[in-house]
């Protein structure tokens, strides 16, 4: 029996491919450009980017289940 945080997760999982995907789809040329940015900026910038969007993506999930 799976848990409901567990199905919560994967239904989180999908929307990020679907997202995703329609990026991609919709402009490949900016993706590109995109991810050569993101190839260009240093690791320390990634990671407090990547920290911080985790961290709003909490804030986001708490307001919610609130």
């Amino acid at each position: 029996m799976r848990s409901i945080a567990f199905a919560d997760f994967l239904i989180g999982v999908g929307i990020l491919f679907v997202l995703e995907g329609i990026l991609f789809a919709a402009s490949p040329a900016w993706m590109r450009r995109a991810m050569k940015s993101a190839m260009a900026t240093p690791d320390n910038i990634l990671r407090v980017v990547g920290i911080g969007s985790a961290v709003a993506g909490l804030v986001l999930i708490w307001v919610v289940r609130r």
